[in-house]
């Protein structure tokens, strides 16, 4: 029968306690929201919403095609300057999502013959564009500069380093000043993905990169998302203006798909511009984070120390983790629910979002939640 394998596939997932389902959330939603990417509040913000709905009353709903038809608008043009002036690199493009834009970075930094060393705790969008490039990847243990420094030295030619620079499911940041100085002993190329950087981290929420001292360096490369801290849809590559250029003429993420929707680039457009005159934001969802994680450990509950504005909770099992998550529910908080295969320890996890909207109070219900609903 054609495509009964899905049928075992799903059955295993059920004996696994991994099945994983849609949960339409209505607009009015009353669960105190600590699961969604909003780090800095802005996705329903007055003026990114205005953003968003001028831009589509000049330029339609859609693009209309790819960015080097008629996907790319005086809109794509402005928010490409503003990201990269804002986080100090010399140019950026945007892409239609965040994954999209880090399959174009390293599919095209990656020719033939070149090699990959990538971070063992990588997103998805990170191992999926290795797994495309053409160039050889070799996978290294996690946040370690010194494995990275080895796997260089085995290669000659074109190389590049990989790496989340805050990963998404325990929130560490990665060690930035020591991968670079490791590629730099080699002659290879850096490039990161800030999706949980931007907005948090660096003087005004400018991301990880520019905390280190890395942005604009020609040897950099770093991917955005404009989901997250921004409140929109979309993502970005910055870098040297010769990369993005080349990324314009090789990238096929870029060149096949259709450009970013106007009220998209509108809404990241009013949100970049609103973190520019309210840098506070950045610090207070740091603040938030670190705030929770105290809380959560006073309370008994195994939580990682975060790097950003993710606070991680273990959960003994893949099952208890989808109860807790859905006890927490029950009792008005919406939390995220990390089992494998999202987590590359095995160790499953509810994921909070520390976000700067959130107050004194809402903090505190928080935590009773998750410690009430312990299993």
């Amino acid at each position: 029968m054609a495509f009964g394998w899905i049928d075992e596939q799903a059955a295993a997932r059920r004996r696994a306690g991994l099945v994983r389902t849609l949960r339409p959330r209505p607009a009015d939603s009353p669960l105190l929201d600590l699961a969604s990417n909003d780090y800095l509040g802005l996705a329903r913000h007055p003026e990114v919403v205005a953003g968003a709905a001028a831009a589509a009353r000049t330029w339609g709903a859609g693009a209309t095609g790819s960015r080097l038809v008629t996907g790319t608008t005086e809109l794509h043009t402005r928010l490409e300057s503003e990201l990269a002036e804002f986080c100090g690199f010399e140019a950026a493009l945007v892409f239609s999502s965040g994954y999209a834009a880090n399959l174009a970075a390293v599919t095209a930094l990656a020719p033939h013959g070149s090699l990959i060393v990538s971070d063992a705790g990588n997103h998805a969008s990170l191992i999926d564009g290795c797994r495309l490039a053409r160039g050889t990847t070799q996978v290294v243990a996690h946040a370690d500069p010194d494995a990275v420094r080895k796997a260089l030295g085995t290669h000659e030619g074109p190389a590049v380093a990989v790496s989340d620079t805050v990963f998404s499911v325990d929130g560490d940041a990665a060690p930035l000043a020591g991968l670079a100085e490791a590629c730099r002993e080699h002659g290879a190329g850096l490039v990161v993905d800030d999706a949980h950087g931007l907005g948090v981290l660096g003087a005004g929420g400018r991301g990880a990169p520019q905390a280190a001292g890395l942005a604009g360096a020609d040897d950099v490369v770093v991917t955005v998302t404009l989901s997250k801290s921004l409140g929109s849809q979309g993502g970005a590559v910055l870098g040297p203006a010769r990369v993005v250029e080349h990324l314009v003429n090789a990238a096929r993420t870029f060149i096949f798909d259709t450009g970013l929707a106007p009220a998209s680039a509108g809404a990241a457009l009013a949100a970049l511009r609103l973190l520019g005159r309210e840098p506070e934001r950045a610090a207070r969802a740091r603040e938030v984070a670190t705030g929770l994680h105290a809380r959560l450990t006073a309370a008994g509950l195994e939580a990682v120390r975060p790097d950003a504005a993710v606070v991680s909770v273990r959960a003994p099992s893949p099952e208890e983790a989808v109860q807790w998550a859905a006890d927490c529910r029950a009792a008005g908080l919406f939390v995220g629910c990390f089992r494998p295969p999202s987590v590359p320890d095995g160790i499953s996890r509810l994921r909070l979002t520390a976000r700067a909207d959130l107050s004194e109070e809402q903090i505190e219900r928080a935590v009773q939640v998750i410690g009430g609903t312990r299993p």
